[in-house]
């Protein structure tokens, strides 16, 4: 409550950048007779789509009626549409695909829930726990379904050719920034701090045109991809490879694709070599023999140690003396390999 207060007296009454702040008294509008302006038919009362809250007026004590428009709109009771597209979405990101696949459309041009009665509960489920994401996610993450591996079983595959029951877990690509993401993880270089501002996009000579931005650091010093910032026409190309969608409409469901270019990028661009050899001389800093940084690196580019034969094929590429060049080209195989950048 103190809280509240304090932000309450921090809110400037008056603003020219914030019309929506200035709350006065709102007026109902009339219906316009085949969208003509001089033709006015019957006064319409505010209030939100009828097909979802029904018919009644909207209860306005004072003001605009905004306030009460943004209760009615997220309350559950009222309009449960908010609660169930939220669920989905974060459902569609853990598990490659919505229980509504059209993640972007309910109505009924999109497609049914492959669990209707699973989505409703997690709406329910996700209003008791007062709409927090992290309790949802968690709920999720600790499911059966979530931990099932993305092996492929005959029957269970003739009789679900595309997986919408989910009779197992979906191979999936991790999103750009996830994949630049974990590049700076493994090789040390990322930077965890929250907040701050944005880093500009480092661009290429090839990268040129009217309002060119400076060009920022290789590794965007370093910090999470979602501090990198956005500009229309000159965006990451790291990241679109990718297929990080650009910034001119929302997208709810990114494009997947599997193209020359991912392994090109991930093969030359200077970001990804810059990174494995930091990654090698965090290595070879180390105080172990060659197979142990081996099992290292292993264990942090895929969360589990080598086999026997992988084990073996890069202990006799790095025989002899612990060169730089060797432990850099092993980083960057290490990047490339399909088990890095997709989820089993």
């Amino acid at each position: 409550l103190e809280k509240q207060k304090k932000l309450l007296v921090q809110i400037k009454l008056e603003s020219r950048l914030a019309p929506a702040m200035q709350d006065g008294s709102g007026t109902d509008e009339f219906v316009f007779t085949r969208g003509n302006h001089k033709t006015l038919g019957e006064a319409v009362p505010r209030r939100f789509l009828e097909a979802l809250a029904g018919p009644q007026k909207l209860a306005v004590k004072a003001g605009s009626g905004r306030l009460e428009l943004a209760q009615q709109m997220t309350d559950p009771a009222v309009t449960p549409f908010i609660t169930r597209v939220y669920v989905n979405r974060v459902w569609h990101h853990l598990f490659g695909r919505g229980i509504v696949g059209s993640v972007d459309n309910f109505g009924v041009l999109g497609e049914v829930p492959t669990h209707p009665e699973l989505l409703d509960y997690l709406a329910y489920r996700f209003d008791k726990d007062g709409w927090s994401t992290k309790k949802l996610i968690r709920a999720l993450v600790l499911t059966r379904a979530y931990q099932m591996s993305s092996a492929p079983e005959e029957k269970a595959d003739q009789a679900d050719p595309q997986n919408l029951l989910l009779h197992r877990m979906r191979l999936r690509r991790l999103e750009g920034e996830a994949i630049r993401d974990s590049i700076l993880k493994v090789s040390g270089r990322l930077n965890p701090a929250m907040g701050g501002p944005s880093v500009p996009v480092y661009l290429t000579p090839f990268q040129d045109g009217r309002g060119r931005p400076g060009s920022g650091p290789l590794d965007g010093d370093g910090r999470r991809s979602v501090y990198l910032s956005v500009r229309r026409n000159f965006l990451s190309s790291f990241l679109l490879a990718f297929d990080t969608p650009s910034p001119f409409s929302t997208v709810g469901k990114r494009t997947v694709s599997n193209v020359p270019a991912q392994a090109l990028i991930l093969m030359n661009d200077p970001f990804v070599h810059q990174q494995a050899d930091l990654w090698a001389k965090r290595v070879l800093a180390e105080k172990a023999s060659n197979k142990e940084r081996v099992r290292g690196m292993y264990l942090d580019a895929f969360g589990r140690p080598p086999t026997p034969a992988e084990l073996e094929a890069c202990a006799s590429y790095l025989e002899g003396a612990p060169e730089l060049r060797r432990w850099t080209d092993l980083a960057h195989v290490l990047f490339n390999t399909k088990e890095f950048y997709f989820v089993n």
